[in-house]
């Protein structure tokens, strides 16, 4: 079987430019998640020894053509090159996805993320405007603005966040700044899919859309040990005990096997939380 095969958390591009990425590698085909958006499918993969090339439409990436990526497999180490959307072209690396299996806990003291004040809190760039404030002891984001990152790195947890949006408003919390918890109007109608309500962003969908309308608060309880995840949405499961493939895009970085800081999605819309609370496993 060759050593390509699996999965990989790629860095794409140097320098301040650089983002994270992901890419699944199997014999007819498998899936890439890019800078944005979700995971899709590989058109093409060509596995040549120790050499490999894939290939894919683009998401949302400004171009037409589609991304190639070609590398070779030294020391443990999959690299190569690609062409970036302002046509130049670009070295990546990924190292093999760790497996990160499941383990029973023991909860430690919990942790309330949201505080008198956001000293406890980053922006996500200093160029985005942040509309985040704490407003009646409620993290609150007024309007869409920058995301709002943790200080602290957490590795295996249980959330409890109580929040609300108004309509059409999305939002999403980011469990180790890499997989996205989707928050969404989706009260009425939609099909139920892995861009829905408390689904894991382009992964993983909820067994059934327990959301409450816009403006009602929702309290979900989100438990991530290794890369399983379960999802209790207003007092029913929803997602239990499943495994996340690799990363959400927009993700912080890719290095799966370490701590990593929470960040709540400002971005897309408003969202108000009134309770984060995690305890650490």
């Amino acid at each position: 079987m060759s050593l390509i095969l699996g999965r990989w958390d790629m860095m794409v591009g140097e320098g301040a430019t650089a983002y994270p990425s992901w890419v699944e590698i199997k014999p007819d085909g498998g899936q890439f998640v890019g800078k944005v958006g979700s995971a899709r499918p590989l058109k093409q993969v060509e596995i040549d020894g120790s050499s490999v090339t894939f290939s894919l439409p683009p998401q949302y990436e400004s171009r037409k053509d589609d991304l190639i990526f070609r590398g070779e497999f030294v020391d443990g180490i999959l690299s190569g090159t690609t062409t970036l959307e302002d046509g130049k072209e670009s070295i990546w690396f990924a190292r093999m996805a760790p497996e990160l299996p499941h383990f029973s806990p023991k909860w430690g003291e919990p942790i309330e993320l949201i505080q008198s004040d956001l000293t406890n809190w980053t922006e996500r760039s200093p160029d985005w405007v942040s509309h985040w404030s704490i407003k009646d002891g409620m993290l609150d984001n007024a309007e869409a603005g920058s995301d709002l990152i943790t200080v602290d790195a957490f590795m295996n947890f249980k959330l409890i966040a109580e929040y609300r949006y108004p309509p059409k408003s999305n939002s999403g919390i980011y469990l180790r700044g890499r997989y996205e918890f989707q928050i969404l109007d989706d009260f009425e109608g939609q099909p139920n899919g892995v861009g829905n309500s408390s689904a894991i962003y382009g992964f993983i969908a909820p067994r059934v859309n327990t959301i409450h309308p816009p403006n009602e608060w929702n309290t979900a309880e989100i438990t991530l040990l290794g890369r399983y995840v379960t999802v209790v949405l207003n007092g029913e499961t929803v997602i239990d005990q499943q495994e996340i493939p690799g990363i959400t895009g927009g993700a912080l970085d890719s290095n799966e096997g370490a701590p990593g800081r929470l960040f709540v999605q400002g971005d897309h819309g408003p969202v108000t939380f009134r309770r984060l609370t995690l305890y650490p496993a």
